[in-house]
């Protein structure tokens, strides 16, 4: 071996290991020792807007492209069917028990029924090499730490490396590709999209000699709307270019592909502009790469770094053990299915959460929708669009605790414009004179109509309310007093006078009701032998109505608002029908009735909504506390929490419950059942609340701030014996750390941004502490004051 030869097979020798090492050893990274088959394996990396799942496959990479306003249509669709007279219709039907009846006419007058208009992949960049290669010590991973999507191997004694990231700074999924082999690198890029039944959306075209431009616009040939055929053959028009830098060799155009010859680097430029979110989006487009096309990957890299960890680098998870990091991510997860213990992987998992809110909600984009912005379908599952029953908060329920607030500001920014469209609804289809109504699912357009093709899935009227919840939450975890008045009153107001102009008095109990009526997904008994949805009240819009009433009263306080509104909401909040009612087993009601149901373990945990995301089901209320418990342990002994999403859902109700062991038992089984070897939660199929569900459960179990008091470690699992996580926020804007060992709190500390005594809870230990603005406190585990 002449000395050249030996010099370059240390180098790259000494560069696998390295690169092993550091994969390995790392806390934050998903590692795995092949490429992705299948979608569901591959790596998302995404700036907000811009997303992409890559494969890592050596020889035929795919790097699947999406875009977040990749939609069909327009906003030109009716916002109503039906009217007042069809309401009164439906609430006689349900006041003489004729439930088929009423279940029958509120689809046929008010729904849209089956709608098909579906968020929408932007393409794919395919990499073929010319030459198939033998690979060794293949290594694809994804580093949560800086955002970094990487595939390194060696071939024939060469080193070979892909990276990708998705700049949120500069707008732009930047790929560098690089090889020690003599001979560099040969191959093909190609931009495409697959058709839209059948019919092509694109128009492939090469700007220069190192560019491709794919222009199309988004349509939906195959659409459905009122469960019938509805093509639509216009939608979100569309740019994406691709250009090349190469340190050597040649790149030329053949046949619409870009063509590279012995390469040693080249670094690849994808930007993407749609109509949706600039009218001149191809000048845009061009913008946007002439920014970047002469920067090295290097110094873009530098930049998303600086950017991404600004909010990444905020909390801090740990769990002690790291040593399972040199075993690959999907063999992990195989032990945990066996009934291995694996804590560090939920840390993981944990971070995972946080990682993809950042990947798919940066200002000024769209919030993130069933998938996030990650999807491969020209019609994906359910749309992939915003699910209003639990899919599109829970996405943002990490937000806040997670110290990513201003990653929020999608869905406030989102959620305007569908309360606008509201408007219309209420007044229109319901005769409500006045506020807002928003149902179950709606799309890019904003529209808030109903559509469903069973009243169960679809006849429910509170979307708009529950999603009212997050303006409140905002403000209460940052203090924020013009955000109160100028975006979240206007919202929850507009929320409370639809609420205030639908109840109805029942004139058996003086009570209002909410009516018609439905449970989320969920049907009921209403004689031995048939079930209905549609219903005179339900806990969970009871629970929701009240909610938004106390919080316009609580806002009112703040703002010192006090006017005709506030009073009326005042006096109909007292009246209101309870939406927490124990039944005869002890456990809450569902309906304003102790109704049997079809599906005892049901998905939907509705009637404890008021447990988790609201509040006021509480330790203190012992036989609320008691009764939610039970409700619960009767949904899980008759199959409960079989989706990701459900699973997430129940380990914010467990800690909510202080019930660590059901807890770890819960996250157990959101690992062995509903995660991907990627990660990603599986409904079956993906769906990404889960995720974000998982996250922000994780926070709930170790610091809670919805009582008038801030729980420290209020549901450790006993397996998650030592550890430490920093900032964490609680509600009243202050930043938490917490450390512990054998399951005990070693200390705790508080950084408030304002002035404020705070009452604090460790166990059976309670203090009051003052905590001065922007001054680190730090407490013993007797809550002491550490001098």
């Amino acid at each position: 071996m002449s000395f050249l030869k030996y010099f370059k097979f240390v180098f790259i020798l000494l560069l696998i290991v390295a690169c092993q090492d550091k994969e390995q050893n790392y806390q934050d990274t998903l590692w795995y020792e092949q490429p992705a088959t299948q979608w569901m394996e591959a790596l998302p990396v995404g700036n907000g807007r811009l997303g992409a799942m890559v494969f890592g496959n050596p020889n035929h990479e795919r790097i699947q492209l999406n875009e977040d306003s990749m939609w069909p249509g327009a906003a030109d669709w009716e916002d109503f069917k039906g009217n007042a007279k069809d309401l009164e219709e439906i609430r006689g039907l349900i006041k003489n028990g004729n439930i088929q009846e009423a279940d029958k006419l509120i689809i046929e007058k008010f729904s849209f029924k089956s709608t098909v208009r579906s968020h929408q992949t932007m393409g794919d960049l395919f990499i073929d090499f010319h030459q198939k290669k033998e690979v060794e010590n293949y290594k694809r991973a994804l580093n949560l730490d800086d955002a970094l999507a990487t595939v390194s191997y060696t071939s024939d004694g060469d080193a070979y490396s892909q990276k990708v990231f998705a700049s949120a700074v500069d707008d732009a999924l930047v790929i560098e590709l690089s090889t020690t082999a003599n001979e560099g690198l040969n191959l093909n890029l190609k931009l495409d999209r697959p058709k839209d039944n059948g019919h092509e959306t694109v128009t492939i075209s090469n700007p220069s000699n190192r560019e491709i431009s794919m222009l199309g616009m988004v349509t939906q040939l195959g659409g459905m709307k009122n469960s019938k055929p509805f093509p639509i053959d216009y939608g979100v028009q569309f740019e994406t270019r691709l250009k090349v830098n190469n340190d050597s060799g040649s790149v030329e155009v053949e046949n619409g592909e870009l063509v590279l010859k012995n390469v040693k680097t080249a670094t690849l430029y994808l930007v993407c502009n749609s109509s949706f979110y600039h009218k001149n989006f191809k000048e845009k487009t061009i913008e946007n790469l002439a920014l970047i096309e002469n920067k090295s990957f290097e110094e873009l890299f530098e930049r998303h770094q600086k950017d991404y960890q600004n909010l990444y680098h905020r909390v801090a998870f740990n769990l002690g053990e790291t040593a399972l990091d040199s075993i690959p991510t999907d063999k992990r997860l195989k032990r945990i299915k066996t009934g291995e213990d694996d804590p560090d992987l939920a840390a993981k998992l944990f971070k995972f959460g946080r990682y993809l809110l950042i990947a798919s909600s940066r200002e000024n984009t769209n919030p993130a929708n069933l998938q996030g912005i990650w999807n491969e379908h020209i019609k994906a599952p359910w749309n992939a669009d915003y699910h209003l029953n639990i899919n599109l908060q829970m996405n943002y329920w990490p937000a806040e605790v997670t110290n990513l607030s201003e990653l929020h500001q999608p869905f406030f920014n989102f959620l305007d414009r569908v309360v606008e469209r509201g408007k219309i609804t209420a007044k229109k289809q319901y005769g409500m004179q006045r506020g807002s109504v928003v149902h179950h699912t709606t799309d890019l357009w904003a529209p808030a109509f109903m559509r469903a093709e069973q009243p169960y899935w679809g006849a429910w009227i509170h979307g708009g309310g529950w999603s009212s919840q997050h303006y409140w939450e905002h403000y209460l975890y940052t203090q924020d007093v013009d955000f109160l008045e100028h975006r979240a009153y206007p919202v929850l107001k507009l929320i409370a006078e639809f609420y205030l102009d639908w109840l109805v008095k029942d004139p058996k109990t003086n009570y209002w009701v909410s009516s018609p009526e439905t449970s989320p997904e969920n049907s009921y008994f209403y004689d031995k032998e048939n079930s209905g949805a549609v219903s005179f009240g339900s806990a969970m819009g009871h629970q929701i109505i009240a909610e938004v009433f106390d919080n316009v009263l609580e806002a009112s306080k703040i703002l010192k608002i006090e006017d005709a509104f506030v009073e009326e909401v005042r006096l109909k909040r007292a009246n209101l029908f309870p939406g927490i009612v124990i039944g005869e087993h002890g456990r809450i009601l569902e309906w304003n009735e102790p109704y049997d149901e079809p599906e005892k373990g049901h998905r939907h945990m509705s009637h404890l909504y008021a447990l988790h995301p609201g509040n006021k089901i509480v330790e203190s209320d012992a036989k609320a506390f008691e009764a939610a418990q039970n409700t619960i342990d009767y949904r899980l002994q008759h199959g409960g929490a079989g989706t990701g999403w459900s699973r997430a859902w129940m380990i914010n109700l467990n800690a909510r419950l202080l019930d660590a062991k059901s807890a770890q038992e819960n996250i157990r089984k959101f690992m062995q059942i509903s995660v991907a070897d990627n990660l990603f939660d599986e409904h079956p199929p993906f769906q990404i609340d889960g995720n974000f569900g998982f996250t922000a459960g994780v926070a709930e179990l170790l610091m809670q701030s919805h009582e008038p008091f801030l729980r420290i470690l209020p549901t450790l699992p006993e397996n998650w014996k030592t550890g430490n996580i920093s900032g964490l926020i609680a509600r009243g804007h202050i930043e938490v750390d917490i450390e512990w060992k054998d399951g005990k709190l070693v200390k705790v500390g508080l950084l408030s941004k304002e002035n404020q005594i705070k009452s604090i809870k460790y166990n059976d230990i309670s203090v009051d502490i003052e905590l001065p603005k922007n001054e680190k406190i730090w407490l013993n585990e007797n809550l002491s004051i550490i001098e």
